[in-house]
């Protein structure tokens, strides 16, 4: 069994733009990341069979050897790292940090956060596309607490602050991140003391976008489990290719994110989540003038900002 373990964890956010700082490290000759990006070794295994079972069919939790192969390339690297979203999904995911220090006790963390109006808004999307989400955007972010607690910047970041010190976890916006990726990316390659003058080629790439057209299941989804079936994979070639299409028609809408309406979502997310970023801003000593939708209108009586636009990548609490 290899001795190569990760000694960094790129904890989050979903939909913060982690595919794309998790592309930009592991193109450090300095740093190797795993791929896949997110084993979830550390999510207990039956909460990842419920939230993510593709991913718990992939194994890596079935032992530890398994998981080691992830890394057996990084040959003498200094940074072996990680990027597993569900590491900062609590309370769903819980006990993650305490599992990861257990195992690699010098462990660093980076964390990445989004306007996180935005970021519930683009998270209830990706269930709608991925996950069968069938409710209503405004029905579903009133009742399933995962889309505002992965938002609730605070409350994932003092998971990991029972057990490290504010130095071991790096904090950023995805906005700093895009608006001035050679800045961001130096200073992220300084804390990690490699090479801080390296430029990754996906520099200028675009992060992952939205598309903009999604497939939303009807009903009760139940047309939809149907045409997914081993049985229908087996008669699918002999039903009529008309009544294949209807079938598709019944189970499934064809919505475009951009032409449904914000506005409520929006005003219900900015009650909360202002007064939840005031309690990020105490823990972080600044403010996130960048987050503009979630300060187009002002729900909660806020303090001065702290920091600047451009400082938007620190140690926790510095």
């Amino acid at each position: 069994m290899t001795s190569l373990r990760p000694n960094l964890f790129l904890i989050g956010s979903m939909k913060s733009g982690t595919t794309y700082l998790s592309d930009l490290l592991a193109e450090h000759p300095g740093i190797f990341m795993s791929s896949p990006k997110e084993p979830c070794y550390f999510v207990d295994d039956a909460v990842l069979h419920r939230v993510w079972p593709n991913m718990w069919k992939r194994g890596y939790w079935r032992s530890l050897e398994r998981y080691f192969s992830l890394f057996v390339d990084a040959g003498e690297v200094p940074v072996i790292g990680e990027a597993s979203t569900l590491y900062s999904y609590a309370p769903i995911c819980g006990e993650v940090p305490a599992r990861i220090l257990a195992f690699s006790p010098d462990a660093r963390f980076i964390y990445i956060m989004r306007d996180p109006v935005e970021r519930s808004i683009s998270h209830y999307w990706h269930r709608v596309a991925w996950w069968g989400e069938r409710r209503s955007l405004i029905q579903a972010i009133r009742s399933d607490a995962q889309y505002t607690d992965v938002s609730h910047y605070a409350l994932q970041l003092k998971e990991y602050l029972r057990y490290v010190s504010h130095e071991r976890i790096y904090v950023l916006t995805y906005e700093s991140l895009v608006a001035d990726p050679v800045h961001q990316m130096s200073r992220i390659y300084a804390w990690l003391n490699v090479d801080s003058a390296f430029r990754p080629s996906k520099l200028g790439a675009r992060p992952n976008r939205r598309p903009d057209t999604v497939y939303q299941v009807r009903g009760c989804g139940l047309l939809e489990k149907f045409r997914r079936t081993s049985f229908y994979n087996k008669i699918a070639p002999r039903v009529p290719d008309s009544a294949r299409k209807l079938g598709y028609k019944l189970a499934l809408r064809r919505l475009r994110p951009g032409d449904v309406p914000v506005e409520e979502v929006q005003s219900y997310l900015r009650r909360r989540q202002q007064c939840e970023t005031e309690e990020l801003r105490a823990l972080l000593h600044r403010g996130f003038p960048e987050w503009k939708t979630l300060y187009r209108e002002r729900e909660c009586v806020q303090a001065p900002a702290f920091g600047s636009k451009r400082d938007a990548g620190s140690h926790v609490g510095t």
